[in-house]
């Protein structure tokens, strides 16, 4: 029954994503129109406020992702939706008033039923509350989790890339473990619906994913480098030669120029509308052991330019200085808080305004940082490319003890895929950072992640 319903997971998946967006849509129109009939008429009121509506939700849902679930757990999906919603209705909401600027409704702009709005808020918390979790719960009734098998060649790679999979336990299943190098590969890839691989050499894991390929096995593998260019390369024909193009020439003049002025803009606004938040922050350090306010660091920014960056003091003075790990007893409680909310980085907009840093790039390490990642990934000096950031890739899809390698390969990402409109994005995703519970959470002191099941191959055992 459940093999037959596997068919339909598409079709079923569909219509949920189409009941939720219409009750969401009318939840917003039809509360508006009860006071604003002619919204309920083909007017130009209703044609410009509809196309408002559905042209942002379509990009807040870009930006912030869709109602996809059995892909991502419950939690993150109501914070897509309710994020995308809040943008969708206050927008609207505001091409509706300026609509209504006319001399039969408003002689002068006024904002329409802000208090209907924030009902609408409510109601809409609770449609995306129910098909969140309903949603979830439904998908993973009908749909057992995917069989899965990790392929990899050490424990320790297999120690870092279980601890991802193991926090979507209702989404797959690992029933097997193997070696690379096991000359049984492709009977237990056979045997399964989807394949994990992580850490292997570049010529084994091609014939690896060429075999899923061949045999419609779902398939994930951690990228590397050369991964990296190729994505971002771009498609030419040479004569009637396919080739892919890379062209490494950073960012032009144009895109510099726009960055820097966007730099400035939204480094004033920030401190500006934060500046209640800092004098709080301020006085809260202060109370609790009188010490110094602002923090400053050693980092390196493009071309391995040393500054010294600017943060809110979180730990407690005079103390040996070095990545924060878990239950960290060197963090004040104060600082504990802010590190939370990452209200402790707010005075880097004035790294910002001086130029040493930008708003969205890679984030600036600690120089033995550096030293220490560079020595075992000579390619993570590839992020000094650009200026260093408050908000990226690493950021926002990352947390503080993401690997080097995993945040090498964000930071690349943004560095090779560089627009105006990713910027803009990764601003607007930055928001998703505070509600993320795990985004500041510090290295573990001792990583003990055993999978009991695992044998590296040999040449006298080639089966688990």
């Amino acid at each position: 029954m459940k093999l037959k319903l596997r068919k339909l997971e598409n079709s079923i998946v569909f219509l949920l994503k189409l009941l939720l967006y219409a009750l969401l849509f009318w939840s917003f129109y039809g509360m508006y129109a009860i006071k604003n009939w002619q919204l309920l008429n083909i007017s130009r009121t209703s044609g410009v406020v509809i196309a408002t509506y559905f042209t942002m939700s379509y990009m807040f849902s870009n930006i912030y992702g869709r109602y996809d679930i059995g892909k991502r757990k419950s939690k993150p999906i109501m914070h897509s939706l309710i994020l995308t919603m809040i943008f969708t209705d206050v927008l609207s909401m505001l091409m509706l008033s300026v609509m209504n600027t006319n001399e039969r409704k408003n002689h002068t702009f006024e904002l329409e039923q802000p208090a209907l709005l924030l009902l609408v808020f409510v109601v809409q918390f609770l449609i995306i509350f129910i098909f969140a979790y309903g949603g979830n719960k439904l998908y993973f009734t009908l749909f057992d989790p995917e069989d899965c098998i990790i392929i990899t060649s050490s424990q320790r790679s297999l120690n870092e890339v279980i601890k991802g999979i193991r926090k979507y336990k209702l989404q797959y299943k690992v029933t097997k473990v193997a070696d690379y190098r096991d000359i049984n590969l492709k009977e237990y890839i056979n045997q399964r619906d989807t394949v994990f691989i992580y850490d292997v050499p570049i010529k084994e894991r091609t014939a690896i994913v060429e075999y899923c390929y061949q045999n419609m096995k779902n398939v994930f593998f951690n990228p590397d480098m050369h991964d990296v260019i190729e994505t971002n390369s771009k498609h030419i024909i040479l004569d009637d030669v396919s080739m892919l193009g890379n062209i490494s020439k950073g960012l032009t003049l144009e895109q510099k120029i726009v960055k820097r002025i966007s730099d400035i803009v939204i480094s004033v606004l920030a401190l500006i509308v934060t500046s209640p938040i800092l004098l709080v922050a301020t006085i809260a350090i202060k109370i609790e052991d009188g010490g110094s306010i602002i923090f400053k660091q050693n980092r390196a920014t493009r071309g391995g330019k040393i500054f010294s960056v600017y943060k809110l003091r979180t730990m407690k003075e005079d103390v040996e200085n070095y990545s924060v790990v878990e239950n960290d007893d060197r963090v004040t409680k104060v600082g504990s808080f802010l590190r939370k909310y990452r209200i402790d980085e707010i005075p880097q907009f004035v790294n910002v305004l001086k130029g040493d840093m930008s708003v969205v790039g890679p984030r600036p390490e600690m120089l033995a940082n550096i030293f220490n990642y560079t020595s075992v990934l000579p390619e993570f000096e590839y992020r000094l490319r650009v200026k260093a950031g408050i908000t990226g890739y690493a950021q926002i899809a990352g947390k503080y003890n993401t690997s080097p390698k995993d945040k090498l390969i964000l930071d690349l990402m943004y560095i090779e895929e560089y627009s105006l409109w990713l910027n803009i994005k990764l601003l607007f995703q930055t928001a998703l950072v505070i509600l993320k519970k795990d985004s500041t959470e510090g290295f573990k002191k001792e990583e003990e992640l055993v999978f009991e099941e695992y044998v590296p191959a040999t040449e006298d055992n080639n089966e688990q």
